[in-house]
């Protein structure tokens, strides 16, 4: 359901792009390795909570969020992890963990670690356990015109 509204998008906005398909993994770093993606290139979103909105961070598959780095990235008075009981609602037909990083097609910010933006391709999970899409980094930004946050996240 979430990998045919995702390719219905990029079909109207006559994106080029790659559907692979993996052996079943649900972590970013395993889903990079059953995919034979780069940690560096694969993408995981992160929901976050900043001063009590719902916003999607984007990090590699490899990285944590430092949450004193967020707090001064977006000069918020307070950020936190989400609780997926608190946004699983706003992914129907999406396996948990695999939500896709477009904030934009599910009425969300989206802020991007700048290590995603020095890459050539993006690879992320397309809503479930065995899918991921890749495409030109150039291309997700102009999409989704995430906020890249200027500070390096801890592994």
């Amino acid at each position: 359901m979430v990998l045919q509204k995702l390719r219905d998008y990029l079909d109207a906005q006559q994106m080029k792009y790659v559907i692979i398909t993996h052996s079943p993994a649900h972590t970013a770093q395993e889903i990079a390795a059953a995919a034979h993606i780069s940690g560096k290139e694969m993408a995981k979103t992160v929901m976050m909570k900043v001063d009590g909105e719902m916003v999607m961070v984007v990090l590699p598959a490899s990285m944590k969020v430092d949450l004193g780095r967020l707090l001064d990235a977006t000069g918020a008075t307070e950020v936190e992890l989400a609780q997926e009981r608190e946004f699983e609602h706003l992914f129907p037909g999406c396996d948990l963990g695999a939500m896709p990083p477009f904030g934009n097609l599910f009425g969300l910010r989206t802020f991007i670690a700048e290590e995603l933006t020095e890459d050539e391709e993006i690879a992320f999970s397309a809503g479930s356990a065995t899918e991921l899409i890749k495409l030109a980094y150039e291309d997700y930004a102009r999409l989704v015109r995430p906020r890249s946050l200027p500070f390096r996240i801890t592994v």
